[in-house]
């Protein structure tokens, strides 16, 4: 491999927490693994391969692709001023562009259209073209429908037709896809699945909030609410900042199981909760990758959960070996970038087989804190108000112990807490829609584990 300082290529570390002691019998094994890129420096985004040398290294602005997705249908008029604001906000993305960052702008109704630069091309990010591509913003006015799997689908022929690591998009929608069906939708959540990543907001209260999460979610992007138009312009300029950090694309995170042990789940649990168990592609015997999409200088961590066979006191074994992986150069092999173990110890120790890891208890409570959000929102919607009130008292009581105190804020919205330790709380008798759909999107949000 060329020799390179810290400071130019990104450098990744796996870290694996567990309790690897098992009870006799015992069988099943946690582990929370810590995954953190650092020190990336003047890469910008070229993807890290063994062959690379600084000769070979592109150029920081022939590295990225953007594609914006604005909403044009006819309710961004209501009130005028969000579709100026989405003008605005859609200009301010543009100006946080890397110069040579290629880059489109795509009005979407029921069908998708190209603002800027038109005949299904790319344009390269400089003054020229960011003076030009905001003056095209000026014609974009509402009317039409909603049908955001043609603005997907449109979005990937554009960014499909750049020859660079990192592709991205953002989309801004303000109502639900009534002009297409939900159908219609997964097929192309499918078929842009890994070939670009996604952010995903929602603008005032008009939209679904599991249509645009799910959105995200399949996209490996984020997703959030912005309930005012008006603070549009700065969150597409931190999206944007966030695009233009990433340096490393299509990472996967690989695992690998010995004969006998069986997979029960992986998931990433911060800085978000998001299920990866049924997106494995196999690799190999024994072997199977989980999309984490592209990396800037971040950290994540992941629930890694095995099955392993029953053994005696005084066995042990490797349960799994996490990989973090990246396509090799010219479709060759993968490259590993860092590995960690997951072990499993049998012991006639009690106190030692039943202590549970301090990032496996936080976490396991993060995702269970998620779930019992979205039940109790569901639960409030159809009329369920005891269902709802413990499902959210539950929320309350996890959030407090986990110390994520943005989401019991949030919750503090939509229930009076009466004891947060207990999880006794009243339903309010009137909740602002914004605050409910704020609680919603948001519900996966998570807090990392206090050192």
């Amino acid at each position: 491999m060329a020799n390179f300082s810290k400071s130019t290529v990104p450098q990744f570390s796996v870290e694996v927490y567990q309790n690897e002691f098992l009870p006799e019998g015992g069988r099943e094994v946690n582990a929370i693994v810590t995954v953190a890129s650092t020190g990336g420096g003047t890469l910008g985004g070229a993807p890290f391969t063994a062959s690379a040398t600084p000769a070979s290294l592109p150029d920081r602005s022939a590295t990225a692709a953007v594609v914006i997705m604005v909403d044009c249908s006819g309710s961004m008029d209501y009130p005028p001023t969000k579709m100026r604001n989405a003008r605005d906000a859609t200009a301010a993305a543009i100006d946080t562009l890397r110069d040579g960052v290629a880059f489109a702008v795509v009005a979407g109704t029921h069908i998708a259209r190209e603002v800027y630069p038109g005949n299904g091309r790319l344009a390269t990010a400089d003054s020229r073209t960011r003076a030009e591509a905001k003056e095209a913003l000026r014609k974009l006015s509402a009317g039409g429908g909603t049908a955001i799997g043609t603005w997907l689908r449109l979005a990937d022929r554009l960014l499909g037709a750049a020859d660079v690591p990192i592709r991205h998009g953002i989309l801004l929608t303000d109502g639900r896809n009534e002009h297409e069906s939900p159908e219609d939708l997964r097929a192309a959540l499918q078929a842009c699945a890994g070939r670009f990543t996604c952010d995903a907001r929602g603008v005032g209260t008009d939209w679904e909030v599991k249509e645009v999460t799910s959105i995200a979610s399949a996209l490996l992007g984020t997703a959030d609410i912005v309930a005012d138009p008006a603070h549009l312009a700065a969150d597409f300029t931190r999206m944007m900042e966030n695009a233009m950090g990433k340096e490393v694309a299509d990472v996967a995170l690989r695992l690998w199981t010995p004969v006998g042990v069986e997979i029960r789940f992986v998931k990433q649990v911060a800085p978000t909760v998001e299920e990866l168990t049924s997106r494995r592609t196999e690799a190999g015997p024994r072997a199977g990758d989980y999309p984490t999409g592209s990396w800037g200088d971040e950290s994540r961590d992941y629930h890694v959960c095995v099955e392993v066979p029953r053994a005696n006191v005084g066995q042990e074994m490797l349960a799994a070996r996490v990989s973090l992986i990246v396509p090799g150069p010219d479709g060759g092999a993968p490259q590993v970038l860092s590995q960690g173990l997951v072990r499993a110890v049998w012991t006639d120790d009690m106190v030692a087989s039943t202590s549970i890891n301090p990032q496996v208890a936080h976490y396991t409570g993060q995702a269970e804190l998620a779930q019992v959000i979205q039940q109790g929102l569901d639960a409030r919607k159809s009329g369920d108000v005891d269902g709802a009130t413990a499902k959210l008292g539950r929320a309350v009581q996890l959030a407090a112990v986990s110390g994520n105190a943005d989401t019991a804020k949030l919750l503090a919205k939509v229930v009076d807490v009466v004891d947060e330790a207990t999880g006794t709380v009243r339903l309010k008798a009137k909740v602002a829609e914004a605050d409910e759909m704020t609680l919603e999107t948001r519900s996966t949000k998570t807090v990392r584990v206090k050192k």
